[in-house]
Parts: structure tokens; sequence; C-alpha cells
């Protein structure tokens, strides 16, 4: 059995996911959604160690393996697949798609921070960058469940991107205000397949069943993994 394993994005926790994972496992679908450990209370982690509790879950994962990073969780995702032999498929789902060499500052054509340290601000306005298409209870609810996170995260930058070796998919939220549209098109490009969904930034949450059905299409048209060097 192919495991879906969903890496949230900055200022999250793995609870995010799920109305989705509940969607996935309707459709006979495992599911594993770990703790980056640069979002919490007081981090201090940074990317790559992010990548590297990615990983040593890979690790522990006998089956085939397809690799979704929502927004920040795409960057982690794409050093931590570089070194497994299990992943089939990643999926960008809004999420930053960088190469080696790049972090979420250079993907924005940021100069990187002095100091590293620290905690990044929360996103202007999360109720309407992250939860636009949300009624306004349930996006109450989401923001009041987002954690810190760390400068180090935005800032460290990829060695290895996995997705020159490993088959990837885009998957582009067309009213996303928090990663612009023609920005998530650019990052896109460098995908081996994009796919759209109408909404906002946070469809497993907005419209959990739709996109479960699109990830279910992925996940099965996605070939046995070969073991492969890297």
């Amino acid at each position: 059995m192919t495991t879906v394993m969903l890496v949230h994005g900055a200022w999250h926790r793995p609870s995010t996911w799920a109305k989705l994972e509940t969607e996935l496992h309707a459709l006979g679908h495992a599911t594993h959604a770990p703790a980056l450990p640069s979002a919490g209370n007081q981090p201090t982690a940074g990317m790559h160690d992010d990548a590297a509790v990615l990983a040593a879950e890979l690790a522990l994962i006998a089956g085939p393996v397809v690799l979704l990073g929502h927004s920040y969780g795409g960057i982690p995702i794409t050093e931590a697949a570089a070194g497994a032999g299990n992943v089939g498929r990643l999926i960008y789902l809004a999420a930053y798609l960088p190469d080696k060499g790049q972090s979420m500052y250079t993907i924005h054509g940021i100069p990187d921070p002095e100091d590293t340290d620290g905690l990044f601000p929360l996103i202007d306005e999360p109720r309407t960058s992250l939860y636009a298409d949300l009624p306004d209870a349930e996006a109450e609810q989401a923001v009041s469940t987002l954690v810190n996170q760390t400068v180090r995260s935005f800032a460290e930058k990829v060695e290895a991107a996995a997705w020159r070796n490993i088959p990837s998919t885009y998957i582009i939220t067309e009213q996303d205000k928090a990663i612009p549209p023609a920005l998530q098109e650019q990052m896109a490009a460098q995908a081996a397949e994009i796919r759209r969904i109408t909404g906002g930034h946070s469809p497993f949450l907005s419209q959990p069943r739709r996109l479960a059905a699109l990830i279910d299409e992925i996940v099965r048209s996605t070939s046995p993994v070969a073991q492969r060097g890297v």
C-alpha cells in the first residue's frame, strides 16, 4: 500500500490534516502526518532539521510513499526525499518548490537575513490569507491553532532538489491569497505535472473531499518505486 505523507506548512501542526486524512482513508489510502520542529510554541529548529525529521520518518515506512508538502512544507520535502528510496512522487500543494541553493527568501527575491535567530512574524491577516474560503467560525478556529515559526526555517537553503530525480505534481490553488497564483505558476513550471484546484490556500480544510479525490488520482497514476540513487 502506498502511504501519503502529509507535511504541513509554516505556523501549522499536523492536526491541520485531520479532515483530509479522513477522506483519504475512505478512499483506501494510508496516511502519515509528521510534525516539523521549526513550528511550535518555542521552536528553534531550521529547515535542515525539518528535512532530517522527514528523512527519518520516510526511512520507517516499508512501502512506497507519495510525499505531499503544503506551502512552506514544499521546501523540506524537496531536501528530505533526495536521500529516500521509497518516494514515488512529490506533490507540491500551493507549496514552495525550490531548486538546490534556494530558500523561501531567495524564491521571493529577498536578501538573506543578517540574524536567523528568533521567530518569523505570522503572515498578515491570516484569516484572509490562509482561510479565505472557510466559514467564519471554522476560520477563527484554524487561526487559534497557529503556532510560532522560526526565521531559520525560511532562510536555510536546500542542499538537494529531489524533484529533479523523482516525478512531481504541483497543485495550484487558483484563488490563493497567501502564495500568489502567479508565483505558483512560476514554480509549477519545474514540476513534471500541473493540476489546479479552485479555492484558497488551505483546500484540505475548505474542500477536503475534492482535494482527496485529486490526490487519489495522482497516487493511482504513480508507478511503483524502484530504488534510486540520488
